[in-house]
């Protein structure tokens, strides 16, 4: 292995002296993986899906697939809603539609619709988080118990945000496992991770002690938990070292079956003064964690897609 020299605060806490050592191949935990993800997959969703970034929606509608269903999300008084995308009047595409005032017009006969609905056309319900929307579709998981907003995962006070949404072949649990296997990062990343280990492992959690590539063998050393607080999203906490207390959420979203869509969060914090200057220039940074989050992602979407594949051919 390479130097790595790294920089920043590092993290203090105690490795766990009783889990493996080894190569990462042997560390690697496939059935640890697999109870965990059953953990995950029966925690309550209350009917939420991310949609997407806030930021990323515009001021006219767009048309987004969820579970299913065809839905247009629009933006109108300072508020964002989603709703079903076909007209309650001849069934036209409200995503080729406008925004007039406070209502959504329809491009075919210019019926205006709005939060109030149209007879059995009603928006869905919607929570804007200040990151992310989300929608609660009732029909899509029958037999749940349906909550008023998502359980949403602890934030840092002050953060700078950028959010990623990316597409893949595969199942959102597939995604899930992807990230409750942390012992392929340096592996199959070698460009963003520089070493990991494992120093706590719980029923459905995990924690790394990871060094982060920032440039050649320049690296940030950070201890991250990965936990889930619903069943379909896994939230990376630092928790000691650079950083302590940034987040990066990682929601899965059904589209169809065996397409899903990855909409990634990153809400970086730091007490340093310089992380101030960053926040005033979030115009600049944000395209430059969106890039480095996609870049990951192209490859952790192959690992997800390979992973479906696999778990379709048994």
């Amino acid at each position: 292995m390479s130097s790595i020299w790294t920089i920043g605060q590092r993290p203090n806490s105690r490795i766990d002296p009783a889990l493996p050592s080894g190569p990462d191949w042997a560390q690697a935990a496939p059935p640890w993986i697999k109870r965990a993800l059953n953990q995950v997959l029966k925690k309550p969703s209350g009917g939420w899906f991310v949609i997407d970034g806030c930021r990323n929606i515009g001021t006219g509608p767009t048309l987004y697939r969820i579970g299913g269903r065809d839905l247009v999300v629009w933006r109108a008084e300072q508020m964002l809603f989603v709703a079903p995308d076909a007209c309650p009047h001849m069934g036209a595409s409200l995503a080729c539609g406008t925004v007039v005032g406070a209502q959504l017009r329809c491009p075919w006969h210019g019926l205006g619709l709005g939060k109030d609905g149209h007879g059995t056309w009603k928006p869905y319900p919607s929570y804007d988080d200040g990151v992310l929307l989300w929608a609660r579709l009732d029909d899509v998981e029958p037999g749940i118990v349906f909550t008023s907003k998502p359980t949403l995962a602890q934030r840092p006070a002050h953060f700078l945000d950028s959010v990623i949404r990316i597409e893949a072949g595969c199942e959102p649990e597939d995604v899930i496992a992807n990230r409750l296997d942390p012992w392929h990062g340096v592996h199959f990343h070698p460009h963003s991770f520089a070493r990991l280990s494992v120093i706590d492992k719980g029923v459905d959690s995990i924690t790394v002690r990871v060094a982060y590539r920032v440039l050649g063998p320049i690296s940030v050393e950070v201890d991250a938990c990965f936990h889930a607080p619903d069943p379909r999203t896994i939230v990376m906490t630092i928790v000691d070292g650079e950083g302590t207390g940034s987040v990066v959420e990682t929601h899965a979203t059904p589209i169809d079956a065996g397409r899903t869509a990855i909409v990634e969060a990153t809400l970086a914090t730091s007490e340093r003064t310089g992380f101030r200057l960053a926040r005033s220039a979030a115009k600049i940074v944000r395209p430059w964690i969106a890039r480095s989050a996609k870049r990951l992602w192209v490859e952790d979407a192959a690992y997800a897609e390979r992973t479906y594949q696999r778990r379709q051919s048994i």
